[in-house]
């Protein structure tokens, strides 16, 4: 009996007609390609059909999921990374044995290399190649994660690990530490390697779930095992200065450590949550650059508005956007642009995120009774020209900063609002009269942070008219005089995108803006008016990026709609 081809299975089931499969067999003919490549490098066909097309072809079982039960780091471990990627192949651990899931099961040299290493006792089965590279991504073991998992069940007494004094020790050098210190220094090390913002220990039921956050989006990095769970807590708390005894409330504290001697300060925050005590540490690069104004990606038309804004002798610039967005390194920007010796510039902070040159910079200890207002108004009397504040937390710092405006200052700071025109909305929402935000706010910049193409292995198509339409391109052909670019996964991304770029819309106080202020109009009536000044709206620079071949369409879209920016659709 003569077996199904793949076209002929992928007709069956409806994910092409036969006409259109015609087609694609002639021109796959044509570029000398087979079939199943031409349509997966083409994207004709999503890599779920494929896969269950070789997987009724070779009669094997199709997996939707590799869970967390199936993941064996030790196994993943006997077999090197770069062959399990190149090949699309993991091997994974069922109850009926080892199994070998594969995206292409045709491709036989790699499951006879594996099935050589293991033993003739595997199976095999199949599942998209996203599916594969997950899994991989998310259970591949870095190195060391096995000795020191051995090395914590050879400890007789966890829970009673004396940890000593932390000292200021590059923690690369704790080769001869106790295995929970090393098992805590590990993680710390590796999210410094993958240049994570972020590091989540999250206690569950039967294990303790490690996460990253890595361009803006969560990884799985690793598990541990449940018994670990309070020594872990405590050295971290011990690290970062923490009462260990308080386990019932929230606990804020900090750590300073030095990885090849350069120094990282990190933010760290308690949450006691069902199963324990969830750790968040923010990783902040003390020696870490802030990109010039020149090099945030301002397009020319949006620089000449930022100059403007930020020459003004006196009033109040604000950058606002969610958590994340990149608010900070703006203002550390914009900051260093106006730092001339001629000019007397502090700031206050929580924390002191860069350290400048010639500027005063004073933290916020709230323990110590420094807050916002209490050192913005000590500040006012150290005869500034320039004021920068980290935040504006509430009313009481709004009102300051606004009365520092209107006595000549200028002040800058970050607000967490949405878009730049419902920054007023926010102000009036926190007490300030509509007058004073006309006649103190000089402009404010609302930005976003969107994952930037991997420009080694980033690829053209063209995207579907609802993905247009969503972008705000209404006509066809206005969207065929733009090249579109999406993600695709190599050796030196993993996920398609690499590093973030940021999005802007720069709102300046017109005449019209403010008397709309006095008003009190709602923020889409402010918005309107912005845009018709001149107000570049944060998916109109996405669109910008997009064309670059900077970012993709789904990145944009995900912090920018064209209905939230109020484009007619």
């Amino acid at each position: 009996m003569i077996k199904k081809t793949v076209g002929q299975i992928l007709v069956e089931e409806g994910a092409l007609s036969a006409q259109t499969l015609a087609g694609y067999e002639q021109e796959a003919y044509k570029e000398k390609m087979p079939l199943v490549r031409y349509l997966q490098e083409k994207r004709f066909v999503s890599q779920e059909a494929i896969a269950r097309a070789y997987a009724q072809q070779s009669e094997l079982p199709y997996l939707e999921k590799i869970s967390d039960e199936m993941a064996d780091p030790l196994l993943l471990s006997k077999v090197p990374l770069k062959f399990l990627r190149e090949n699309s192949i993991i091997p994974i651990k069922e109850k009926t044995g080892l199994v070998l899931v594969v995206a292409n099961p045709m491709n036989l040299q790699p499951i006879d290399d594996l099935t050589l290493l293991f033993g003739n006792q595997v199976t095999i089965a199949v599942a998209p190649q996203k599916i594969i590279f997950d899994a991989l991504n998310h259970y591949y073991p870095l190195e060391g994660t096995d000795q020191m998992m051995e090395d914590l069940d050879e400890e007789s007494s966890v829970e009673g690990l004396s940890f000593g004094e932390i000292d200021e020790r590059d923690i690369l050098s704790s080769a001869n530490d106790a295995p929970i210190i090393k098992l805590v220094n590990y993680v710390l090390l590796q999210a410094v390697k993958m240049e994570a913002s972020d590091i989540h220990i999250e206690p569950e039921e039967k294990e303790i779930r490690v996460r990253y956050r890595i361009d803006g989006v969560m990884r799985q990095f690793m598990t541990m095992p449940k018994r670990v769970q309070g020594a872990v807590i405590s050295r971290v708390k011990i690290m970062a200065g923490m009462n260990i005894a308080e386990k019932r409330k929230p606990q804020d504290g900090r750590i300073e450590i030095r990885v090849s001697d350069k120094r990282f300060d990190i933010r760290v925050n308690l949450l006691p949550v069902i199963f324990g005590e969830k750790v968040v540490m923010r990783i902040l690069d003390k020696e870490k650059g802030f990109a010039s104004l020149e090099k945030l990606g301002f397009s020319a038309y949006d620089f000449e508005r930022i100059l403007k804004i930020i020459g003004s002798p006196n009033g109040i610039i604000l950058v606002s956007g969610p958590t994340g967005s990149g608010k900070t390194t703006t203002l550390y920007s914009i900051l260093s642009r106006l730092n001339e010796p001629t000019v007397n510039i502090v700031t206050v902070e929580d924390p002191v995120e860069y350290q400048l040159n010639g500027i005063s910079q004073v933290q916020v200890s709230e323990k110590a009774g420094l807050t916002f207002a209490i050192a913005l108004r000590a500040i006012l009397r150290q005869d500034p020209d320039i004021v920068m504040i980290g935040e504006t937390r509430d009313g009481e710092t709004a009102q300051i900063a606004i009365q520092a405006a209107l006595t000549g200052h200028v002040v800058l700071s970050t607000i967490h609002t949405n878009s730049a025109p419902a920054t007023i909305t926010r102000l009036i929402d926190m007490g300030i009269e509509p007058f004073l935000i006309a006649s103190s706010i000089v402009g404010v910049i609302g930005q976003r942070l969107v994952r930037k193409l991997c420009q080694a292995s980033k690829e053209a198509y063209t995207p579907s008219p609802e993905l247009l339409k969503n972008l705000g391109i209404k006509s066809s052909e206005e969207g065929k005089k733009i090249v579109f670019y999406r993600p695709k996964a190599c050796d030196q991304c993993e996920s398609g995108y690499k590093g973030r770029l940021s999005i802007f819309e720069i709102m300046v106080m017109s005449d019209e803006i403010a008397r709309l202020t006095m008003e009190r109009a709602a923020t889409t009536v402010l918005r309107k008016q912005a845009v018709k000044d001149g107000m570049v709206i944060l998916l109109q620079d996405g669109i910008r990026k997009v064309e670059q071949g900077l970012t993709s369409i789904e990145e944009v879209l995900s912090v920018a709609t064209a209905y939230d920016e109020g484009i007619d659709q």
